[in-house]
């Protein structure tokens, strides 16, 4: 079923334009269901409505229905402030206009280019206005593809379709490797997966597996164990793992089971490396050293759950950077959509893997860190840090562990 592709692994189409243009009308015609309530009252659409559909032969995708981007007053500036926030997960921009080319429909058109994301450009309700020869003769000066349609009858949409997969970003359907690249066919990686309190009962989380079928579709071989299983799990082995990879509360326990001559790192820095840049996080795991009692952290997850126990970005990462530091740190924590405009308070922000988010999203976070001069880094490169197993985890990434190197050559000639 479609619906079973977890979100973060779906090419993300967002629908933007005034209000009352159509958007949720096309909405519907595109994936063929009542997807967005459509009426002639302007605002309809309030928050951004998902829709996550198979469109072939691309596969996975998700639609985002936005709200106007010319509402009006306090209400209509809260909608406007969501809708911005759907660029930075946007893969595939669609403007649509009902007739007019004007200044709203330009800055969504800049927004989008100015991100270095495809768009299309769609002139709605055409059987009641048609585009200008000058707005058209504008877009194909800048080589966007325009479609023109009749949402309501059904008219274009099938052209549309076409558009979507024609201006789809060629890499989409290059899946990146998470740890194949590092396993080859025929050889072995061991996943450490602990059964503690997060947990979820009855299953494995998100992150592990996707590892288990990416090393299935690199014709690898899988073993998973508890990380009190681990050492005999190695034991057992006729020849050593390519590699071993634990979820990052367990790392000083794996590090001491495992040989120093075996790769080893964790789920998240892996997904730092697939959903980030892991060069750039690398760099802003550096900045703890700099850090200094008092200082203003920002812990950044990207899914909603519930925290218990011993949250890992609420309680265990703050108490292992607290005792590196030496002294009490500020920690300001967000879930889900919720990120900061303004960083300029925070010494560093620490992100989690974000496997339940896509990664145009993290690059997008990356990028306003970089913006405002923030460091940013990841859950799993700082619990390395501070448990001072840095390079070890860092040595499947020859890129990442020469920042690593450098830093450490410029520090004993400094």
């Amino acid at each position: 079923m479609a619906e079973s592709t977890p979100k973060s692994m779906r090419l993300h189409i967002g629908l933007f334009g005034r209000r009352n243009v159509g958007k949720s009308s096309i909405l519907n015609a595109v994936t063929r269901q009542q997807v967005s309530i459509v009426s002639p009252q302007a605002g309809t659409t309030t928050d951004p409505v998902e829709k996550p559909m198979e469109l072939l032969p691309l596969g996975p995708v998700l639609f985002i229905d936005t709200a106007g981007i010319d509402d009006e007053g306090a209400l209509g500036e809260l909608r406007i402030q969501k809708t911005r926030k759907v660029f930075d997960r946007t893969d595939l921009g669609v403007v649509i206009t009902d007739g007019p080319w004007d200044r709203f429909e330009r800055q969504l058109l800049a927004e989008l280019q100015g991100r270095k994301i495809p768009a299309i450009v769609v002139f709605n309700k055409t059987d009641l206005a048609v585009p200008t020869p000058e707005a058209l003769a504008e877009l194909k000066s800048s080589a966007i593809p325009v479609v023109q349609t009749v949402a309501s009858r059904g008219t274009g949409i099938d052209e549309l379709r076409q558009a979507l997969l024609d201006a789809a970003p060629a890499d989409f359907l290059e899946r990146p490797a998470i740890l194949s690249d590092l396993v080859g066919p025929g050889d072995t990686a061991v996943l450490v997966v602990p059964i503690d309190k997060e947990a979820p009962k009855g299953r494995l989380i998100l992150p592990q597996v996707q590892s288990i079928r990416d090393l299935l579709d690199g014709d690898a071989c899988c073993i998973v164990v508890k990380e009190r299983e681990l050492r005999c799990a190695l034991d057992n082995l006729k020849r050593p793992p390519a590699l071993v990879v634990t979820d990052s509360q367990a790392f000083l326990k794996v590090a001491a089971d495992t040989s120093p001559q075996i790769w080893m790192t964790s789920f998240s820095i892996l997904f730092a490396r697939l959903k980030g840049d892991l060069v750039v996080q690398t760099q802003g795991a550096l900045a703890i050293e700099t850090l200094r009692p008092g200082d203003r952290i920002l812990v950044a997850e990207a899914c909603s759950h519930h925290p218990i126990g011993e949250d890992i970005g609420r309680v265990k990462i703050p108490r292992w950077l607290t005792q590196f530091v030496g002294g009490k740190l500020d920690f300001v924590t967000v879930q889900g959509r919720d990120f900061p405009d303004d960083l300029s308070g925070f010494k560093l922000v620490i992100h989690c893997g974000s496997c339940m988010t896509n990664r145009r999203l993290m690059l997008s976070r990356i990028l306003q860190c970089r913006a405002a001069g923030v460091p940013i880094t990841n859950y799993g490169l700082v619990i390395a840090y501070t448990l001072g197993i840095f390079e070890r985890a860092l040595q499947p990434f020859p890129a990442a562990l020469e920042i690593w190197h450098s830093a450490r050559k410029q520090s004993r000639h400094g």
